[in-house]
């Protein structure tokens, strides 16, 4: 039997989520060669463009033939698939959260510290609670950003937990409750697309996906599509199952802290898409489609 093949983007965090796949679909049938391949994407090539820009040529080449699987950060992933492809799995998702790494705690830094990210949403989530701190763009992988750090560039930096997690270095990181601030729509969940009608690649992916975090993906996805998010918005989004509900968090502000919406919405479990739809709808009473339009604007 040919290797499975699974594209992924070339970087050491990407490298390791997909060998985390790709041992677990060893298992899956008695351990079948998986062959991962490499893929360089537009946005391994600098930051500009729209937020396809971490999969678009992954999905290519899985259209293409040329991989049968892929495997993203669920973040990355647009609410829209190209035609032809579908989302086959969602492994069970781990820690959500946001982390800072160089002080204990948000709360820990002094004032007027200079902490580096390269995410509108947490940067507009420290300047609306700690509007002295200086916000500085810090880009590159975590290696990278982690070695700027410990270089002084940054009194500190604030990460996903789930990167320093799956590549070692947790323990470098504190992680920031949900209600201080608000992770990215489908942080620490990992996407594994493949072909429809692929049938082969579909029942082995889906004895890897676990159905809750498959539905705390849907929920968020569904608020990010309702508000027309894109990477140039600051928006959070956060579902946990809680006491038999989908209770959902979400988050919306201009990159300057300046003006803010949050919102809490809880609903039933067996319709996950429409309670992020509804908590959406809620924003958007609120004000939040005209945020996020500014804050579109301003970015760019």
């Amino acid at each position: 039997m040919a290797a499975l093949r699974i594209g992924t983007r070339g970087s050491a965090l990407a490298l390791a989520q997909a060998e985390l796949v790709a041992r677990a679909l060893r298992g899956v049938d008695g351990g079948d060669e998986v062959e991962i391949v490499p893929i360089t994407t537009s946005g391994d090539r600098g930051p500009g463009g729209d937020k396809s820009r971490f999969v678009k040529e992954i999905e290519e080449a899985l259209l293409r033939d040329e991989v049968d699987l892929a495997v993203h950060s669920a973040k990355d992933v647009p609410t829209e698939l190209p035609d032809g492809l579908a989302i086959v799995g969602v492994p069970a998702r781990a820690d959500a959260r946001d982390a800072v790494c160089g002080a204990g705690s948000l709360g820990e830094l002094a004032e007027g510290v200079t902490v580096g990210t390269a995410s509108l949403r947490r940067r507009a989530q420290l300047l609306a609670r700690r509007p002295d701190l200086r916000v500085e763009d810090l880009r590159g992988n975590v290696d990278t950003r982690l070695r700027r750090l410990a270089e002084g560039t940054f009194d500190a930096i604030v990460l996903a937990a789930a990167g320093l997690e799956r590549l070692g270095r947790a323990d470098e990181g504190r992680v920031i409750d949900t209600d201080v601030m608000t992770p990215a729509g489908g942080q620490g969940c990992l996407v594994l697309e493949g072909r429809v009608g692929d049938e082969g690649v579909a029942q082995r992916c889906a004895a890897l996906s676990d159905r809750a975090s498959f539905d705390r993906l849907a929920a968020e996805r569904a608020l990010v599509a309702a508000l027309d998010a894109s990477c140039r918005t600051p928006l959070g989004v956060h579902a946990t199952h809680e006491d038999g509900a989908l209770r959902m968090d979400a988050f919306a502000g201009l990159a300057d802290g300046s003006w803010w919406i949050r919102d809490t919405l809880t609903g039933p479990l067996d319709d996950p898409a429409a309670v992020g739809q509804a908590l959406a709808d809620r924003m958007l009473s609120a004000g939040a489609g005209d945020l996020l339009r500014e804050a579109d604007a301003a970015s760019t």
